[in-house]
């Protein structure tokens, strides 16, 4: 058998192509090739397995003279498999030799089998690349990770479509965004080095940069996939590349240079058993990541039982990408396409069945945040809503099965996320869509949402339609809290007016109407704390700061969101009592927790009446910056802050001017140094 038929090499294949970001990597596999006698290269394919080793196995050579044989078992004919064992075995006997099996995921059992008779010759040592590890005796594991991709925005645009791209929020493609924040990134700098191999005059800048960024972690940072994209870019330029990976996956990266990402996802499901197969092909309703309970529950049905899925899932873990948290993993894009594919086209009907099992979770994962915001954990709510935000955005389409009523019943659990965690603009979307389509009557409790969310964070003369049709269909419904929620509302709107009687009535109609135990929604402390704020207002020396201010809820716990505008209105009357060393410090509790939860609505005010703080004390150039710092998040709503007109007063207009553009490009939190930890 000569090294054509077998895949055998005396010599190491040459390097691909130049390396990036892998330092860490290297180091550790020649650390574990020092000690251990069988060092398996584990991951997805594309994610650079080959490419390590060989850069790992010609570094040792040039150093050390290593003796090295490299075997590439992809795409060997089965026919070769039974002759191999023997070939190597009589090539490498008596030999101080390092075997490179490239690919032993292509064997199967048999890879196993072949690199644990192989050992038995004493002065071998063994480098498996594999999908999979091999389970033998004595392995040691090295798991490739993905390169390093620019963090997605806290605030993330919804895409375009529902499509199969993982839900890392695509930037608008026209929006700058500064090259510097990303360059430093091993896959961008992959991407953009490729890319200039494909067009001599591709050049990142701030016009591409978001894009590009976007690109690299659709592609999960994966070098394969990442190539394939950049080979490409004589054809589009990266907003181009982004919008047809979103929509066609599979055909866009099919058609670059180098290897199918197809032909890679093919080989990946054919090399599974049946178990296996049927597993890849559910998961990929997964839009994010997942862990064994997601799995157990949405894919373990018919010929899956629960303990068969997540059973077929640890046989999967390592061709699969690690996510964020232990225990939780993600399917590669280009395998998650095909695999959904196949589900959607499968004759067992397996499509319609994980699909629905999949929103009825969605919906259970959102109900059970919205319980923990109103038992008081909300640290813990928002962190839940925002690790499931990829599976709870494709549960919140409309025009799926389940229709605009199963995507207004999620989106108005969620509410809490879009009102006091600073992702006003995307609720507001997925609120909008879903009404859009939604037959007549639209249900009161997500009326009330778009409502809030227009007056919130739009215009209020734009919610006074959506008001009277929430109120009609409240009263129709039955839906107490719902009217206490449409009360709260117009007393909010009424205090950014400035109407501060008409706020205070309004928010004491709400906290007669509401239930003592609502469904949904805000809640009575959050209400109790909206009419702390207007009383602060209007009769200050009767609001109780000594006392202790409500925020508490039925079990004894602390809403913290309710706590934190309860401590605004302590900083209100504190300060109108001549105590400002007391009015900052409930600033600070304030702002402790709405930067905790993102609370951008409460960071804006808390800022504009530290601001009046600076002023009072003759810092008038401190007060305009922290103006400038919350002038893109307060509500358009809310009357100018009285403040403003006395910094304008105080400054010439080119030091206001200056201290204001400052503070609009200054974090608030790098604003307020002594904010506690």
């Amino acid at each position: 058998m000569g090294e054509a038929g077998s895949g055998v090499r005396q010599a190491v294949p040459a390097e691909l192509s130049s390396f990036i970001g892998r330092e860490r990597e290297l180091s550790a596999l020649a650390t574990l090739l020092a000690t251990e006698r069988l060092v398996t290269l584990t991951g997805p394919a594309g994610i650079g397995k080959t490419r390590l080793a060989v850069r790992t196995v010609r570094a040792l050579g040039d150093r050390d003279g290593l003796d090295a044989v490299w075997v590439e078992l992809a795409g060997l004919p089965e026919t070769c498999w039974g002759g191999l064992r023997g070939e190597l075995a009589d090539r490498l006997a008596g030999r101080e030799a390092l075997l490179v099996l490239d690919g032993c995921e292509q064997l199967g059992e048999a890879g196993a089998g072949l690199a644990a008779e192989l050992l038995r010759l004493p002065g071998l040592r063994i480098l498996a690349t594999s999908q999979r590890r091999l389970r033998i005796a004595g392995e040691a594991v090295l798991a490739v990770p993905p390169l390093s991709v620019p963090t997605a925005p806290s605030v993330q645009p919804l895409p375009p479509s529902p499509s199969v791209l993982p839900g890392h929020g695509a930037p608008d493609p026209a929006r700058r965004f500064p090259v510097a924040d990303v360059a430093g990134y091993a896959a961008v700098r992959l991407f953009a080095e490729r890319a200039r191999g494909a067009d001599p005059f591709f050049e990142l800048t701030d016009r591409n940069a978001g894009a590009v960024a976007a690109l690299c972690r659709a592609l999960d940072g994966i070098p394969g996939a990442l190539e394939l994209a950049a080979g490409r870019s004589h054809q589009y330029a990266p907003a181009q590349a982004l919008r047809r990976l979103g929509s066609d996956p599979l055909g866009f990266l099919a058609g670059g240079a180098g290897r199918s990402t197809r032909v890679d996802a093919e080989r990946s499901l054919r090399l599974a058993s049946p178990a296996e197969r049927l597993l890849w092909e559910r998961l990929s309703v997964f839009a994010g990541s997942f862990d064994r309970a997601a799995v157990a529950e949405v894919c373990g049905f018919g010929a899956l039982t629960p303990d068969t899925a997540v059973e077929a899932l640890l046989r999967l873990a390592p061709g699969l990408l690690a996510d964020a948290g232990p225990g939780r993993y993600r399917l590669p894009l280009s395998v998650r396409a095909y695999a959904a594919r196949r589900l959607a086209h499968g004759p067992a009907g397996d499509g319609a069945t994980t699909a629905r099992r999949h929103r009825e979770r969605c919906r259970v994962v959102a109900e059970r945040a919205a319980q923990l915001w109103r038992a008081g954990a909300q640290r813990e709510a928002r962190a839940l809503a925002l690790r499931e935000l990829p599976e709870l955005r494709a549960a919140m389409n409309p025009l799926a099965a389940g229709g605009p009523g199963a995507a207004l019943e999620i989106a108005v659990s969620l509410w809490f996320l879009w009102s006091a965690c600073g992702m006003a603009a995307e609720g507001r979307r997925h609120v909008e869509r879903a009404l859009a389509v939604h037959p007549a009557p639209r249900p009161a409790r997500a009326l009330w949402l778009a409502a809030w969310l227009v007056a919130a964070f739009g215009e209020a003369d734009g919610a006074d339609p959506l008001l009277v049709e929430a109120w009609t269909e409240a009263v129709h419904e039955g839906e107490d809290a719902c009217l206490a929620y449409l009360a709260h509302l117009r007393g909010t709107i009424a205090l950014w007016e400035d109407r501060y009687e008409d706020a205070a009535a309004e928010y004491r109609e709400g906290l007669e109407l509401l239930p003592a135990d609502p469904e949904f929604g805000p809640g009575r402390e959050a209400l109790l704390a909206a009419h702390t704020l207007a009383v602060a207002r209007t009769d200050p020396a009767s609001v109780p700061v000594e006392d202790g201010p409500p925020g508490s809820v039925p079990d004894g716990s602390v809403d913290l969101w309710a706590r934190s505008w309860v401590s605004y209105a302590h900083a209100l009357v504190q300060r109108h009592e001549g105590h400002p060393a007391q009015a900052r410090r409930e600033l600070l509790s304030a702002l402790r927790t709405q930067f905790a939860l993102d609370d951008t609505l409460g960071q804006a005010f808390s800022a504009e009446l530290l601001a009046e703080l600076e002023a009072d004390q003759g810092r008038y150039a401190e007060a305009a910056r922290l103006l400038g710092a919350v002038s893109r998040t307060r509500p358009n709503a809310a009357s100018a802050p009285r403040v403003q007109h006395t910094v304008r007063t105080r400054l010439t207009p080119q030091a206001f001017r200056t201290a204001y553009t400052s503070g609009t490009r200054t974090p608030l939190r790098d604003l307020v140094p002594d904010l506690p930890g």
